[in-house]
């Protein structure tokens, strides 16, 4: 199939909002708890921030190990990186994820303010003002042949949604209601017009892990 733009583990409320809303430097999902809505992940022996032995093995452990799977480079909102918005004024900020990026490819971080691109051990971020296809096209040749992961937030992996350019997603969805925040849909089934699914619970009943492929 080429090189595949796949969403990965990508976690969903169960009213259908990708994060919270009030999003800050301190509270990068707004009003929503990370750890409620990652706990699942957390929970797994292939979590990459565990520093105590054990962790699940099982379904949910291929989901962690996955994320990174023949991925040769990242698209991500500004949001995602960022909660500023506007003009870049503090061009020291350089992501909630410290030193050491969990990406390890490039990324491309969508945005309408240019700003130098910056590397963090073995990630570089790459600051682009492009439309879906053309930001893909930047990512792919960036990949060199291997798949494209697209990061979110919600609003982004929906504008790639509308341009057709998704070609697997694997959603999580929380039993955590936010009430309010940034909506990734109203329902799982809106996708079914374009993509196959299946549903499987997660084995310790955290999630529902919704897998879809384009048809």
């Amino acid at each position: 199939m080429g090189q595949l733009l796949r969403v990965q583990n990508f976690m969903v409320s169960s009213d259908g909002f990708g994060t919270g809303e009030g999003q800050s430097l301190e509270r990068p999902f707004g009003h929503a708890d990370p750890g409620a809505l990652f706990s699942w992940a957390g929970a797994t022996a292939s979590w990459p921030n565990r520093t105590d032995p054990g962790g699940s093995r099982g379904l949910d452990d291929y989901f962690t190990r996955d994320f990174s799977r023949n991925i040769g480079a990242e698209i991500m909102g500004r949001n995602k990186f960022s909660p500023l918005r506007g003009p870049w004024e503090n061009e020291e900020w350089r992501g909630w994820w410290g030193d050491e990026p969990p990406f390890h490819t490039p990324v491309f971080v969508l945005t309408h303010h240019a700003r130098p691109s910056f590397t963090l051990s073995d990630t570089t971020f790459h600051f682009i003002d492009a439309d879906p296809a053309t930001a893909l096209a930047t990512a792919r040749e960036a990949a060199q042949g291997k798949d494209v992961r697209l990061g979110g937030g919600a609003t982004t992996i929906r504008e790639f949604l509308d341009a057709d350019l998704v070609d697997t997603l694997h959603i999580a969805v929380s039993p955590v209601k936010l009430g309010a925040g940034v909506r990734f849909w109203d329902s799982p089934d809106e996708l079914l017009d374009r993509f196959h699914r299946d549903v499987v619970p997660s084995p310790g009943g955290t999630v529902t892990h919704h897998l879809y492929w384009r048809k």
